[in-house]
Parts: C-alpha cells; structure tokens; sequence
C-alpha cells in the first residue's frame, strides 16, 4: 500500500520521464535539459531536483527503462536463435526509436553509465551468444557479428538514411540476418 504522497512522487517522475522522452526525440539525449522539463511542467528547476537528483540521474533511470524493455522483447523472443532475436531487436526498435537511440546512438557528452545498466546489456549479449553457439563452434564472434552488422543496419534505418533509396529496409535487414546464419568460409 502507497500513501497518497508516494503515489504523487511516482506521478510527477513519469511525467519528468515522458518529457524526457520527448526532449530526446526532438533533439537527442546530449540537448536533455532539465530546466526545461521543469518549465514544462509549470515548476522550477530547483523543485525538479527533488525527483531525479541530476540529469544523469534521470538519464540513468530512462537507460535503464530502455534496457529492461529491450530484455522484455528478446525474452520474449524464447529460443528462436539468433534470426528470432534479431527480429525482435528490430521490432523492439522501430517501435521506439528514442529508447533505440539512448542506448545505441552517440553517446551523452559526460555521462557514464552505471554497471547495473552494463550487467543488462551483457544478459542481452549472452542469449546471442547462447542462440549463436546452436550454430557450432565460435558462437561469440558470430553474436559480435550479428549485433554489429544488424546495429549498423538498424541505425541508418531508423536514423532516416535509407529515405530516396530504392531499397526494402526490412528486406536488407533480414538479408543480413541470412547471411549471418550461413557458415563461414574456411
């Protein structure tokens, strides 16, 4: 049971977090400013610091959103193997690219993530690997080649660079992922 002051905590923290959200999608991660978010919500600066102790604080709690909503859908992924998995990575992305993007864009000037955030990360990476070594032997670097290639796919999709192309985004990110599955030459 939560008092009604705990419930308003918890209220007034989403809502820091959904304008976050939509500072990062309208400029990016680095242009966050909380000053900002508390003008938004009709509050000072100084009262916003008495929910998220600094930015990269509120960053760190949204990281970590990201993070366990990404283990959600490869979770859910079960043991499909590694196509399975990047299937759901893409999903899971075009889905929300802001989440996408803090985790997997450019980097926050000054901001270091914390190792819990990193521990999760490495939980994702291990079913790759896990998915991967159904494949025989070298399971993780095939998984370091699925995760960089499909990355680098999946950015210039979402990042919009693919725009005037005449080409399937979808269709070249599962021909990634088949050519990933074939064994590699001697």
């Amino acid at each position: 049971m939560t008092t009604p002051r705990e419930r308003y905590r918890a209220q007034v923290r989403a809502e820091i977090k959904e304008k976050a959200w939509e500072q990062i999608a309208a400029s990016g991660a680095p242009g966050l400013s909380l000053n900002a978010i508390a003008k938004q919500l009709g509050m000072t600066g100084p009262a916003l610091y008495r929910y998220f102790a600094s930015r990269d604080e509120l960053i760190t709690e949204l990281i970590r959103e990201a993070y366990g909503s990404l283990e959600t859908a490869v979770d859910a992924a079960g043991e499909t193997g590694p196509a399975g998995l990047a299937g759901a990575l893409r999903t899971w992305a075009l889905a929300d690219r802001q989440r996408y993007f803090l985790m997997y864009g450019t980097p926050v000037p000054g901001y270091h993530a914390p190792e819990d955030t990193r521990e999760t990360a490495r939980r994702i990476m291990a079913r790759l690997v896990a998915a991967c070594a159904q494949a025989g032997p070298g399971a993780e670097a095939r998984a370091l080649r699925f995760w960089t290639r499909l990355h680098g796919v999946l950015s210039l999709e979402l990042a919009g660079h693919f725009a005037g192309m005449d080409l399937d985004p979808a269709e070249l990110y599962a021909a990634e992922v088949r050519s990933l599955e074939q064994p590699e030459l001697p």
